[in-house]
């Protein structure tokens, strides 16, 4: 038998942790790595056509699997390309592992062509960023970087040069045993017992959800029923926590709708759930607030706590549901439920008045045939900027569908290189990218990434000829917009010519049938939906500080727009409340 080299063996060690495939662009000093991919039938290489894809696309399969996603970029500006992409994964906690290929070792620091120091690069947005620069080094280094990636959920990166990663490998290198999930953690019991007693105490408690309530539905649920407490959410939390859900009211930030502001102001004991919520501008500082969260360096960097709970959201409710009181008077969860529909019902007539006629189309109105459209599990990846808007407010979350994006790390051109990582976990599943024109534009070489490799993703493209949250945030700042028109090509027609379906939508009567056709082809489809650039209204009491900073206390209805099927289930839930 041929003895491994080093390339190989990385390989290896990355299949036994679970990876599927391996994201990037080749070059030369990655040559012995892709050949290595080639030659494992265990694991494929995803041939894209820019590095930043490459690390987006590994984030989001993280995000939808849970597991280890790897992708790679050759020396220099290869691996430098990947650095956005990890900046995103690393925030949202996605478990990555990046391999930052490198110059031939004997040339390092001595300014050879494409010389970077990588290892030096990546350490703000990874977990650990190392350089192996012997082969006898590489089985430990890198089986310490996945443990670092997946127990810590983030970023780790390996800096492997060219040279090296075709020598031999050590023989009998021992195959140590990998960490791939993550353990269920409980605080202790003395933060227990002071929580129960927080909770005993309030009269009024809400609850604040964010990511970190993955997997704890039920308990977040039977929880809020048992202490009769309202439940708000961060962006990142809506996909877990607002689907089925009787104590549901909205979303705080500046997105925000309902009375989630009014219901985290307004208690006695405000509970953060596995939110990291980056806006205190929109936290009460009169209000007790507890924060259970997994990750330390969460606690109180957001807001003044009363009490730091480290412990995993499910595992945290698990032990408070048998020990604290049921609470009997449920009048502050009423009033702000009521709110809740009162302020849903004050806003959806702003979507709702002869949107089929409007031309351009009402971005609201798109967004709300696609949520009724897409499938019940759909995947659906996001841009940054309007795109957002329309996300938080018409996509409706049913413990199935998937909603991601740069939440976090706020960048743009993320929608369609997350959609193919999130195509490739799954090609039977229904992937949307709801892109903006200025964030496909900027990544749009990689719609040939759909094509070359045929995934069936839909793209369904909010056309506005703009940079729209950016002439926002300009009008709003008493400035005149200035640098953010686009002038866009028909992006249908570029579909077709890359080998997709591509269809144009100019009127809303076109709109539910194109939408049905791209979702019939078996193939990837983008439809290209001229929208209104001016379908925000701005209410008079919105202040600069609070588009550009989020420094104004008031969430309230930042945005006017309808909230789609929200207003459905807030309907349901005042109906539901028991009746004295």
């Amino acid at each position: 038998m041929a003895k491994q080299n080093v390339a190989e063996q990385f390989v290896d060690i990355l299949v036994r942790a679970g990876v599927k495939r391996l994201y990037g662009v080749v070059g030369d000093s990655l040559n012995p790595v892709v050949d290595a991919v080639r030659r494992n039938a265990a694991i494929d290489w995803v041939h894209v056509r820019h590095e930043e894809t490459a690390a987006f696309a590994a984030g989001a399969e993280a995000q939808i699997t849970g597991r280890l996603a790897a992708c790679a970029g050759s020396c220099g500006p290869g691996n430098l390309h990947l650095i956005n992409g990890l900046y995103d994964a690393h925030r949202s906690m996605a478990p990555v592992l990046a391999l930052a290929s490198h110059i031939p070792s004997s040339e390092i620091g001595l300014g050879y062509f494409q010389e970077t120091h990588p290892d030096q690069l990546f350490r703000e947005c990874s977990h650990y960023s190392e350089l192996i620069s012997t082969p006898k080094q590489m089985p430990r280094l890198l089986t310490t970087a996945i443990q670092n990636a997946v127990g810590l959920s983030g970023v780790s990166v390996v800096s492997l040069p060219g040279d090296i990663a075709d020598q031999p490998a050590p023989e009998r290198a021992a195959e140590t045993a990998l960490v791939t999930s993550r353990p269920g953690v409980r605080p202790g019991d003395a933060e227990i017992d002071r929580l129960v007693d927080m909770i005993d105490r309030a009269e009024k408690v809400t609850l604040f959800c964010g990511s970190g309530t993955a997997g704890a539905h039920a308990e977040v649920m039977e929880f809020a029923g048992k202490v009769k407490s309202p439940v708000g959410h961060a962006l990142r939390g809506k996909e877990w926590i607002q689907y089925d859900n009787p104590y549901d009211v909205g979303m705080s930030g500046l997105l925000g709708y309902g009375a989630a502001y009014e219901a985290t102001h307004e208690c006695d004991l405000l509970i953060l759930l596995g939110t990291d919520f980056p806006y205190n501008a929109f936290l009460p500082d009169d209000v007790q607030i507890a924060q259970i969260d997994i990750r330390p360096e969460h606690l109180g960097r957001r807001s003044k706590l009363d009490l730091a709970v480290w412990g995993d959201v499910r595992e945290t409710l698990r032990c408070l549901i048998p020990r604290v009181r049921a609470k009997q008077n449920r009048r502050f969860l009423d009033r702000m439920l009521k709110k809740h529909a009162d302020a849903l019902e004050g806003v959806v007539k702003a979507y709702t008045r002869k949107v089929d006629k409007h031309v351009p189309i009402h971005p609201e109105y798109v967004a709300s045939v696609l949520d009724e459209l897409a499938d019940e599990d759909a995947v659906f990846t996001v841009d940054t900027g309007m795109c957002n808007v329309w996300a938080a407010r018409y996509v409706s979350p049913n413990g199935r569908r998937r909603i991601i994006g740069s939440f976090s790390h706020g960048s743009m051109a993320n929608a369609l290189p997350m959609a193919i990582g999130a195509q490739f976990t799954d090609r039977g599943r229904q992937v949307v990218s709801m892109s903006g024109d200025g964030g496909f534009s900027m990544l749009m070489g990689d719609f040939l990434t759909l094509v070359q490799h045929d995934l069936p993703v839909k793209v369904v493209l909010f056309n506005n000829s703009s940079l729209g949250m950016v002439e926002l945030e300009m009008l709003v700042a008493g400035l005149p917009s200035y640098g953010t028109t686009n002038n866009n090509p028909d992006f249908a027609a570029v579909a077709r010519a890359c080998g997709a379906h591509g269809v144009r939508v100019e009127k809303p009567k076109d709109l539910r049938g194109a939408l049905k056709d791209a979702f019939k082809h078996k193939g990837p489809a983008l439809v290209d939906i001229v929208t209104d650039p001016n379908a925000l209204s701005i209410p008079p009491k919105i202040s600069a500080e609070m588009v550009t900073g989020f420094a104004l206390s008031a969430s309230k209805i930042v945005l006017d727009g309808g909230v789609g099927r929200m207003v459905q289930m807030a309907r349901s839930n005042l109906r539901n409340m028991p009746r004295p």
